[in-house]
């Protein structure tokens, strides 16, 4: 069996470039299970190209049509950034009407020690990052990040987004095992980083 590189979930196209992520979150759906809606995104290698993502793409698009494209799987997809912003490059050029979003743990500036977010305006319609708690303490503990300072991070990766004029959105995720976060602290949060809010209900099944 191939890598599922590309699936569509509720009517849009999802990109899953890789399972590697700077987070272990407790919450996460891959603890659980290895598919979405049938799709098994556990790749059998991380040595996919950009090429092969977008063959899968036209594929599936030729099928399923979708004014949105998401890059989200089973892992960080900003730890394959030159995968990403080819892939974002040639749907920006194909489809020029299709929403572009990312999302991401906000740990990419840290991981590349650049500001990676000026390299995907033009390309990039939204980051939804995940901002998972009010403080260090909480984020540390729902995020479980393999690197220190990881909270701090996301936040200016967050308003990196927002200086650059790119649509962002800070998420959080409700709910978890009967666990309720202070939705009024992260979203003052968000909104003073110059971010959306939006609060994800913790799905117990997943999907």
């Amino acid at each position: 069996m191939s890598n599922v590189l590309v699936y569509v979930l509720d009517g849009k196209i999802y990109i899953n470039l890789t399972n590697k992520c700077t987070n272990d979150c407790i919450f996460c759906l891959r603890k659980d299970k290895d598919d979405v809606e049938g799709q098994k995104l556990w790749l059998e290698h991380e040595n996919s190209t950009a090429e092969e993502v977008i063959a899968q793409f036209k594929e599936i698009y030729a099928n399923c049509p979708t004014n949105e494209v998401i890059f989200c799987g089973y892992g960080e997809p900003m730890l394959k950034f030159d995968n990403l912003k080819i892939v974002s490059m040639f749907l920006r050029a194909t489809y020029p009407n299709i929403k572009i979003r990312v999302n991401t743990n906000g740990h990419a500036n840290y991981v590349y020690k650049r500001n990676v977010v000026h390299e995907l305006k033009g390309l990039v319609d939204e980051f939804s990052v995940s901002l998972n708690g009010a403080t260090e303490e909480e984020y540390n503990e729902l995020s479980q990040p393999v690197f220190a300072n990881a909270y701090e991070e996301v936040k200016t990766f967050i308003k990196a987004c927002a200086d650059e004029g790119i649509s962002v959105v800070a998420s959080v995720v409700e709910g978890y095992k009967g666990r309720h976060l202070d939705l009024d602290a992260c979203e003052k949060i968000a909104t003073d980083l110059g971010a959306k809010f939006r609060v994800r209900e913790w799905i117990v099944n997943g999907y």
